[in-house]
């Protein structure tokens, strides 16, 4: 006992690092490790400098790096650049999109669509969250929540494909309408406002579903148990309580929804025609287009990105309070 007391209070004091048995000992002890990432494990600010380390450079080099690179070409009169030709700056690319109006309205229909998504997508998601939550057993959760996930397993573009053969004129809803009885002739709902809004939803539903789930599964079941032996009806105990304990999930579940929706380019330009172009589409008319334009889409990507990212940012301090967090 004595010689084990000794050691931990080594250990604590930066002693020696152990010695190990195996063969990894060889490089744990070698000279090379103790002068590099032996020196940085003994301390504890070297541990957390490591632990911080891999984290940092993830969004250093894969989210802030790719924002920076597009707004220093935002701001380049041509792109690519030609050898031996100094880079030139400008502000007209963002001058463009505030001087002529044509661009005005996609991204309008990209935040109107969007919003009207996130709140669908709550209505509908909400329910079968608490369900789920507090209604299933509890050992009998894990696989009700796994059937829901099933479906995200396929990509976007499988998902996307199975909504126009939902929607299509020979499509599997207007086949049912029709056996029934409802309709004589098809009803056109694909490349349609609704076809958007309903492809939007079923794409974006799973980021509303597990932050809601993980809210309501936190709020303690004696508190709905206690409101209702009080008295408290069904609709009292839910905007009373449910409602109020699951806010963070309600904001983080917006959030991410919201970010996801605006961003989306494949499933407009599949399921929303020519009448509902969206914002992303046209950003990548300029990429796709000749190669002096990059510069004007570089510019109109940030002005949606700085756009969604108030939004939300607004969103979530109006709503969720200085202690709401993605979840």
């Amino acid at each position: 006992m004595a010689s084990i007391e000794a050691a931990q209070a080594e250990l604590e004091n930066g002693g020696p690092m152990p010695r190990y048995s195996t063969n990894i000992s060889r490089i744990v002890n070698s000279r090379l490790y103790q002068l590099t990432l032996g020196a940085a494990v003994a301390s504890r600010a070297g541990r957390l400098a490591l632990l911080a380390a891999v984290p940092l450079l993830w969004l250093a080099f894969l989210h802030i790096g790719p924002i920076y690179q597009m707004a220093k070409i935002s701001f380049l009169t041509s792109y690519p650049l030609q050898h031996g030709r100094p880079a030139s700056y400008t502000l007209a690319n963002y001058a463009i999109f505030f001087s002529e109006s044509i661009y005005f309205m996609p991204l309008i229909r990209s935040f109107v669509f969007s919003l009207a998504s996130t709140a669908i997508t709550l209505i509908v998601v909400f329910p079968v969250a608490y369900y789920v939550a507090k209604i299933v057993r509890p050992d009998w959760r894990s696989k009700a929540l796994l059937l829901l996930l099933v479906p995200f397993w396929a990509g976007e573009l499988i998902r996307t494909f199975s909504v126009i053969m939902l929607l299509a004129n020979r499509g599997a809803l207007n086949f049912l309408l029709r056996d029934i009885g409802l309709i004589d002739r098809p009803i056109p709902m694909l490349y349609t406002s609704f076809s958007l809004g309903f492809g939007l939803i079923y794409l974006i539903c799973l980021y509303m579903l597990l932050p809601l789930y993980s809210a309501i599964d936190k709020i303690p079941k004696h508190l709905l148990d206690a409101a209702a032996d009080l008295g408290a009806g069904p609709f009292t105990r839910f905007r009373r309580i449910v409602l109020p304990l699951s806010r963070d999930g309600i904001v983080s579940g917006c959030s991410l929804v919201f970010l996801t929706c605006i961003g989306v380019f494949a499933t407009p330009m599949l399921l929303g025609g020519p009448t509902n172009v969206m914002f992303p589409e046209t950003i990548s008319g300029f990429f796709h287009g000749a190669s002096d334009k990059w510069p004007v889409g570089a510019a109109f990507a940030l002005i949606m990105l700085v756009s969604a990212l108030t939004t939300a940012g607004i969103f979530m301090r109006l709503v969720g309070g200085k202690a709401t967090k993605l979840m």
